[in-house]
């Protein structure tokens, strides 16, 4: 697609003003007419769009009485920011994979580009009135995934979304919050501050213009852009009709990867996650495990294992007997025989075990070592003897 035209661009503007975002209709006829041919249609100036009702006709002409996108323009330029368009260079080609319903532009603020921060995101969505645990996770993650060098995206509300822009930002890392209304409009109010430091640090963005408002339906169409702007979603706690789910769907519909992190199955806000689960989410516990989903080959998290214990470093022999030693303690030969070895390989792995502080001999009677005192002065460790693979 070329660079768009300065009155293409202005139309762009003009239409995220006479329309809502993600109307399918709307794509469709931008599509087919162009941006200046559907504004005229919409604004009475020539024939409308074929299909176009009079109700949305009669909308879109309300609406047409404020409207001036030069000065939309000019706000946003004021701010820092600009319009990014389809065909621009920052232009972020995966949101075309939306169809008609991708946005008609973008206004944006920040200084990065928006394109190539794309490229490498990922998306951390969840509960407003989350948990402590929920918000200790997405901190976290934020935090973990920003040092990783993956770009942290969420909406900005309360609770999971900012706790994840917080931890982004407190890794001097990266993060996109994608609002429901206009670049200049703070909210929720309370995250006023925290959508300034984003906008200094990395990019706000939004599909309505300058002054747009948030409905509850423009969050809904606002997660869409969230999914498909980025290469997978996290879901940190979320009930089941949680709009953070419509985002991770959505991701998965598009071929994103589509992740969550489990909660107690006792709580209402980890029911939608785990429904998520259910559907074939990828379970994920921290930035490694998603990094080694959505990032190159050989981004791999690390192996996970318990610590290992002395017995863990025993021959499988000497192991073998270790366990065949009863609790009360026995001759070798009822220990050879618990063990199912001959006398003589056993009473071998027992002088091993002996030496290496596992069990205790009294005359004939062999024992489970009693565990070492934790209390009382402590003596130098010596030299480690040797595990021997051989018999007595």
């Amino acid at each position: 697609m070329s660079a768009p035209t300065s009155r293409e661009r202005l139309a762009r503007a003009a239409l995220t003003r006479l329309t809502e975002p993600g109307d399918e209709t709307v794509g469709r006829w931008l599509r087919e007419l162009g941006p200046e041919r559907l504004v005229r249609g919409l604004t009475g100036q020539e024939a409308p769009p074929p299909g176009a009702g009079k109700e949305r006709l009669a909308g879109c002409r309300v609406r047409a009485a404020a409207l001036d996108p030069v000065h939309d323009l000019g706000t946003v330029a004021r701010l820092g920011g600009r319009f990014v368009c389809p065909g621009d260079l920052e232009w972020p080609c995966q949101l075309d994979d939306l169809g008609d319903a991708r946005p008609i532009g973008l206004w944006v603020r920040g200084g990065a580009d928006l394109r190539l921060w794309a490229l490498r995101s990922v998306a951390v969505v969840g509960a407003r009135a989350c948990t402590d645990y929920g918000s200790h996770v997405a901190a976290t993650l934020g935090a973990g995934l920003a040092e990783r060098g993956w770009v942290v995206v969420s909406g900005a509300a309360f609770g999971v979304d900012g706790a994840a822009h917080r931890g982004a930002l407190a890794a001097g890392g990266a993060t996109v919050a994608v609002l429901a209304c206009g670049v200049d409009v703070p909210y929720p109010r309370g995250h006023a501050e925290l959508i300034a430091r984003i906008a200094e640090q990395g990019l706000v963005l939004a599909e309505l213009p300058p002054g747009g408002h948030p409905t509850r339906s423009r969050f809904v169409l606002r997660n869409r852009v969230i999914a498909a702007l980025t290469r997978g979603t996290v879901v940190v706690e979320a009930q089941y009709r949680s709009g953070s789910l419509v985002t991770a769907r959505r991701a998965r519909q598009l071929g994103r990867q589509t992740m969550g992190i489990p909660g107690p199955v006792t709580s209402g806000l980890s029911a939608g996650v785990h429904e998520l689960l259910r559907e074939e989410a990828c379970l994920v516990t921290d930035a490694d495990e998603v990094a080694e989903l959505v990032g190159r080959i050989g981004e791999l998290a690390p192996e996970r294992r318990g610590p290992v214990v002395a017995r863990d470093l025993l021959a499988p022999a000497a192991a073998r007997v270790l366990e065949a030693v009863p609790a009360g303690g026995g001759r070798c030969e009822l220990i050879a025989r618990n063990a199912g070895l001959g006398c003589d390989g056993t009473l071998g792995r027992l002088q091993e075990l002996q030496a290496l502080g596992f069990v205790e001999r009294r005359g004939d009677h062999w024992q489970l070592a009693a565990p070492p005192s934790t209390s009382g002065p402590t003596k130098p460790l010596g030299r480690r003897p040797t595990l021997r693979r051989g018999g007595s």
